[in-house]
């Protein structure tokens, strides 16, 4: 029943509402890597999932051939929003398909009675925050008059293979989703048409005045019968704020801090086309560049945990600021963090530079950032002090006779005589090592204090190249 949504009309039904469903918030899984001889679920509720598909479809033909395609890692990135899931799935061929599972969304006075099944009992919020949906929760939220889980032909196939049924895509599809219902139930509550964070939110201001309302009942029937008692006051009071606490949930303890950033949610679902580069003349298509806001946002999670660990660090007030990077300097810090070579030649014009000096940039990046970057572009001319110093420590660094044959070949640079070895002297007063390759002085190795160690590893390396 591909481009139809069952015939169900009205406003709960699918992504009318421009695709966003009406939480207006969407979120995108990653593709799973081929996973064979593992069950697709193990909770109760995956498998209440997947028993509403296999009871649905009239065919188990497909059924066995989305299971295949799900466990060979056909199915792409997933999106949810509420009312609809998509993926696009990919045939042994090579041909994919959108395929697109929809899911009736709960009207508002459906999620009325479900959140105040909630509030009454604060376990069943408990339990939603362990990422668990215990039986009794759903028996509750049925009770109410609210079906969480989907039960005999809930589950609408769309698909652009053009099945009037359930299709290996389709079930496929159903198949991954299984999975993400494991690891996490408000995925569920998502397409059901309420995020985590809005849930949460509704949920503890509906507790909050349940117990502003409780407590306000008992102060009224315990206050003395005078004006002074019916006087407003400003603010909430302490008796409504220690009243909600056995309602709310505890907080929980603070976090460790991760050992890696998180990873950036998948945002190339394949309905989308990727903007072309710009620098290949071809012009660009409509959308978004994805592998570039990828990139992006990685570097940022990266960039996050990196000043979230400097700042809890016990000696952080002693450190100094950092000094903020110029553009030029940040293009090959970002340029640093991949190895796509379409993204690579994008910053390079971007940034005015050739190809083969941004790799350059980037080596020297690698080896010691920003000091090492304007070591490699000759940022400034060292002072005659700074200068007088260098050739001292290149005076003392050898043992009598063991110094290599050094040319001054400018400010701060010497190169080594019958080799393909330089040294360089930053304005930090360290040294660094470089080595010719192809015509061009590139970065070797970190920078060091003493000149002799900088050498010698270079001086090293081509011996044995030779």
């Amino acid at each position: 029943m591909s481009g139809t949504n069952g015939g169900r009309g009205g406003d709960s039904w699918g992504d009318e509402d421009g695709g966003r469903g009406g939480d207006g918030v969407e979120r995108t899984f990653a593709a799973q890597a081929p996973a064979r001889g593992r069950g697709f679920a193990h909770t109760w509720w995956g498998r209440a999932w997947l028993k509403a598909l296999e009871e649905t479809a009239l065919d188990g033909a497909p059924l066995a051939k989305g299971r295949r395609h799900a466990r060979e890692g056909a199915v792409g990135a997933v999106t949810v929003r509420p009312g609809r899931i998509t993926a696009v799935v990919q045939d042994r061929d090579g041909t994919t398909y959108r395929s697109d599972v929809l899911l009736q969304r709960l009207s508002e006075e459906e999620w009325d009675r479900f959140l105040d099944m909630a509030v009454d009992r604060a376990g069943h919020i408990a339990a939603l925050l362990d990422r668990e949906m215990p039986p009794h929760l759903v028996e509750d939220a049925a009770a109410a008059g609210v079906e969480l889980l989907p039960g005999i032909g809930d589950l609408e196939p769309e698909c652009g293979c053009e099945a009037w049924d359930h299709c290996a895509h389709s079930a496929a599809l159903c198949y991954r989703m299984a999975g993400l219902l494991d690891q996490d139930p408000f995925v569920l509550l998502l397409i059901r048409g309420r995020s985590e964070r809005r849930l949460l939110d509704e949920l503890q201001v509906r507790s909050v005045a349940r117990a502003s309302r409780a407590a306000g009942t008992k102060a009224e029937a315990e206050a003395p019968d005078t004006e002074e008692t019916t006087a407003d006051a400003m603010g909430v009071s302490a008796v409504t704020a220690f009243a909600a606490r056995d309602i709310l949930p505890p907080l929980p303890a603070p976090p460790p801090i991760p050992r890696e950033p998180g990873q950036p949610p998948a945002l190339d679902t394949g309905t989308e086309p990727s903007v072309a580069d710009p620098s290949s003349g071809t012009g660009a298509s409509s959308g978004v560049d994805v592998d570039a806001l990828e990139l992006l946002a990685a570097d940022a999670a990266a960039r996050a945990l990196r000043m979230l660990s400097d700042a809890l660090a016990p000696d952080h007030e002693q450190q100094p600021l950092e000094v903020e990077l110029t553009l030029h300097q940040d293009s090959v810090r970002l340029a640093a963090t991949t190895s796509d070579t379409r993204l690579l030649a994008r910053l390079a014009a971007g940034t005015g530079r050739q190809r083969a000096e941004l790799d350059l940039a980037v080596r020297a990046w690698r080896f010691g950032g920003a000091a090492a970057l304007a070591v490699l572009e000759g940022g400034g001319t060292p002072e005659p002090e700074a200068l007088a110093r260098a050739q001292a420590a290149l005076d003392t660094a050898w043992e009598d006779g063991r110094r290599p044959r050094l040319r001054a070949m400018g400010a701060g640079r010497w190169s080594v005589a019958d080799a393909s070895a330089q040294l360089r002297y930053g304005d930090d007063g360290r040294w660094w090592p470089y080595r010719k390759e192809h015509g061009r002085w590139a970065p070797a190795g970190p920078a060091g204090h003493d000149p002799a160690a900088a050498l010698a590893e270079v001086l090293n390396e081509g011996r044995e190249e030779d």
